[in-house]
């Protein structure tokens, strides 16, 4: 049996998806939960105004009968002498209290519970709380932003600023622990008992962080750490059953391991090192499955950006009329590249902010969590390394989309009849795109054999919001990154002339750090284009 498996384990805690919810996928989506977050709001004043209403009864009524009881206790007989007083007191006891106690039964949440329990069938789900604390660590991942910043609101471009509290960042935590990620278990419970010792009225008790912190540390093998926490969890509650069992367990092991180290006669050596890791505090991020995650996230942060001053030489600005394209001859687009090889270009003013509205108008009710498609399967998936909601537009859907698709074709000189659909995407919290192709590739050959279109020849994408940080287009392979700007159309060809794919063009949505982000974008394909981008000489003209 390993070590660790002799520890008393926290529960687990197994989390059920809901593909019907997903609000942080989309943070368009996610503007509705603001009123109805309002409404109920609303509805919670008006229970507090009926309430108060009550009370402001109940209190006249305590204060009358608290001057009459004053009067007649004082001199019963007397009192009662007077037969109207009498007569009063045997009312008030069998009729007035009577109506009194119907007061104060009276239930005035009625209003308030029926408004709530309709709106909690739309409330966010334990996916939505989920995917939500995953999102921000995946910020801070990318961005390089340590909790601190992050709990404190410190991002740039924020105009309502906000700040996580112990609780908040207590909950980050567990989320984290709960799906095996101690590395950020470790940083989120360390910020959550930081904010704690500074005095932070919460109700989350240390113990419960140091019970966590404890384990996660343990977890990254750094024993003297996961003492020392635990001791301190202990001073704080003595009778806590599972801190003292792992108290006992980390001992034992660490005295096997000094008697190991003596025998090999390396201990001074081994402890330094030891308390190097627990003075420094600080564990790896643990390598994942994407073998350019440091190069991607370098160009998100806008590092790495391969610009020299050579090639920037190498790049213009023009007016393109579309090979000369009748419908652009006299109000040709502007054209500007933005990579020299491949050839990547983006074009000014292609939609107009009435354009962008509408077809996010038409989008907006139809957006549902993007996906891709299985590679060994070739059937659609959602996937964690793609966070946004999509939609595809026909162009019987409204006029504004036909006219922005034939706007695409005369640009390009390709054709839209065989281009996939109009697809709209709107981007949720640290919404992102991992680096992917947009083409099929060898392994892959029946990717789009049902449209019977061949492969995508080239995109075309549109950039229809600013984003405020974040959300850059990057492309690893050769250290390019482009920017949103509203309005905007960067476009580039996925093939070579040959049909062979240029494996250069894998490219990444970066996580938006602050904004909203939307864009639409159009990819068309081989067949209808033949002559109209021929092949070339060679497999890579």
């Amino acid at each position: 049996m390993k070590p660790w498996l002799q520890l008393m384990f926290f529960p687990c805690v197994f989390l059920i998806w809901h593909t019907e919810a997903e609000f942080f996928t989309s943070i368009g989506q996610m503007t509705d939960l603001i009123y109805a977050e309002k409404d109920l709001v609303q509805s919670l004043q008006e229970y507090i105004r009926a309430e108060e209403k009550k009370l402001s009864q109940i209190k006249s009524w305590a204060e009358k009968m608290d001057v009459l009881t004053s009067k007649s206790a004082s001199d019963p007989e007397g009192y009662l002498a007077h037969p109207v007083n009498a007569y009063k007191l045997v009312k008030r006891l069998n009729t007035d209290w009577l109506e009194l106690e119907n007061l104060v039964l009276q239930d005035t949440t009625n209003g308030f519970i029926a408004n709530l329990t309709i709106q909690r069938q739309f409330f966010p789900t334990e996916e939505d709380e989920t995917g939500a604390a995953k999102a921000l660590m995946r910020l801070q991942d990318t961005y390089k932003l340590d909790p601190e910043t992050l709990s404190r609101g410190n991002l740039p471009g924020t105009k309502y600023r906000s700040s996580l509290t112990v609780g908040d960042c207590f909950g980050m935590g567990k989320t984290a622990y709960n799906d095996g990620d101690y590395y950020h278990t470790v940083l989120w419970m360390e910020q959550a008992l930081k904010q704690h010792d500074e005095g932070e009225d919460t109700t989350v008790s240390k113990v419960e962080i140091l019970d966590y912190l404890s384990y996660a540390v343990f977890q990254f093998g750094d024993l003297h750490r996961a003492m020392e926490l635990t001791r301190r969890l202990i001073s704080l509650d003595s009778t806590h059953e599972r801190a003292g069992s792992n108290l006992r367990y980390f001992e034992k092991l660490l005295e096997k391991e000094r008697e190991e180290k003596e025998k090999e006669n390396s201990i001074n050596k081994t402890v330094t090192s030891t308390e190097a890791v627990v003075q420094s505090g600080a564990y790896e991020r643990p390598l994942d499955y994407l073998p350019e995650r440091d190069i991607y996230e370098a160009l998100c942060r806008g590092e790495g950006v391969k610009m020299t001053p050579r090639r920037q030489k190498r790049l213009f600005c023009r007016y393109h009329d579309g090979n000369r394209n009748p419908h652009l001859l006299i109000a040709p687009f502007k054209e500007e590249d933005e990579w020299d090889s491949p050839h990547i270009v983006r074009y000014y003013d292609v939609m107009s902010d009435e354009e962008i509205e509408k077809i996010k108008q038409l989008a907006k009710p139809r957006l549902a969590r993007a996906t891709v498609r299985d590679p060994k399967t070739g059937v659609l998936t959602v996937a964690s390394y793609r966070v946004s909601k999509s939609s595809w537009l026909e162009e019987d859907d409204d006029p504004v989309v036909a006219k922005v698709n034939q706007r695409m074709q005369q640009i390009t000189g390709l054709t839209v009849e065989t281009a996939e659909l109009l697809q709209v995407a709107n981007y949720g919290m640290g919404g992102q795109y991992e680096p992917h192709f947009d083409f099929s590739r060898k392994d892959e050959p029946d990717a789009f054999k049902r449209l019977g279109t061949g492969n995508r020849v080239a995109t075309f994408l549109n950039y229809m919001s600013d984003v405020e940080a974040g959300g850059a287009t990057v492309f690893p392979d050769f250290g390019a990154a482009i920017w949103p700007k509203k309005g905007t159309a960067v476009f580039w060809y996925n093939l070579f002339r040959s049909g062979e794919g240029d494996y250069r063009t894998r490219h990444a949505a970066c996580p938006v750090l602050v904004g909203c982000k939307w864009v639409s974008n159009k990819w068309f394909h081989e067949r209808g284009n033949e002559f109209l981008r021929p092949c070339g000489r060679t497999e890579v003209d």
